[in-house]
């Protein structure tokens, strides 16, 4: 099927008060399982690519892209193609010619004030592109380099935050107001997920999801998601939560797919062997997600 763009899915879901699961791309495995997982569910999703990945796979955008693209457009799954966390221009500028129709722009280590202008102009370069722009407004947390400010011009954090520290939870107010001076079409806010969690034992705040979802006229998006029960998934989507960002779940399944397959056989040296079990178990991992999130 053609590619369909993810603010088209993300509107989808929001009108019928469901939610849209989102999953990361590192490898080719990822992305077939993904649209495995899709199609198994019946229900649309979201390929996402971050610049972690990107750096990866060498700083080298267009053939990451090209992979995913390729496998969604085979796929008989309704899919969408995202850029995600993106923090460098560069690659931000490069996202149009490489096929995508959204992009998720972080400035959110920065400075309220220089958030703003980043985003704005990330906005106005998406709009002058067809892109459908999503941004970060609070400090949701979990992964290396987003904990304390720190102390060159760039403003950018060190360590990793706690989700549940003093202050990182994004406030309602200031989200309408950051909302009316972007533009942006979906705002990531921080309410009590955090990435890279491999426990689904995350209890959100479901009151500020309500009251972000009054406050903020865009679709809301859950970043962190995989450390998320499933009930809590509900509660979520039920009380604001459009889109949901999966990633580190797959890979909890991938590696314990490949590190089972191991076990039983140190011998093997086909890498086939144990990926195709890895991509199996990432395959009904995403199927899982989509049922509770847009089933």
């Amino acid at each position: 099927m053609p590619l369909v763009g993810s603010g088209e899915l993300v509107a989808e879901a929001r009108a019928s008060g469901r939610g849209v699961a989102a999953f990361n791309v590192i490898t080719l495995e990822h992305a077939e399982a993904i649209a495995a997982g899709a199609e198994a569910a019946g229900v649309p999703a979201i390929l996402q690519i971050s610049e972690n990945a990107v750096r990866f796979h060498g700083g080298r955008l267009a053939p990451v892209a090209a992979a995913a693209a390729a496998v969604a457009r085979a796929s008989g799954a309704s899919l969408a193609l995202h850029l995600d966390h993106v923090e460098s221009p560069g690659l931000l500028r490069a996202a149009p010619e490489a096929g995508f129709g959204s992009v998720m722009f972080d400035a959110s280590k920065l400075p309220y004030d220089r958030n703003v202008a980043a985003t704005a102009e990330a906005v106005r370069f998406g709009r002058a592109h067809g892109m459908w722009v999503e941004a970060e407004l609070g400090r949701i947390g979990g992964k290396p380099g987003d904990g304390e400010p720190g102390d060159g011009e760039s403003g950018e954090a060190r360590g990793t935050l706690d989700a549940h520290a003093p202050g990182v939870r994004t406030d309602p107010a200031e989200a309408a107001a950051y909302v009316a001076a972007t533009g942006v079409d979906a705002l990531a806010v921080a309410v009590g997920s955090s990435h890279a969690m491999t426990e689904r034992t995350a209890v959100l705040d479901h009151a500020l999801i309500g009251e972000l979802r009054e406050a903020v006229p865009v679709p809301l998006v859950l970043h962190g998601s995989s450390g998320v029960p499933d009930g809590e998934l509900r509660r979520a989507v039920a009380a604001g939560m459009t889109k949901i960002n999966v990633g580190t779940a797959l890979n909890t399944a991938f590696t314990g797919a490949v590190r089972a397959y191991l076990a039983q056989d140190a011998r093997t040296v086909d890498p086939r062997r144990y990926l195709l079990p890895a991509r199996e178990a990432m395959a009904q991992t995403v199927a899982a997600f989509l049922k509770v999130v847009g089933g």
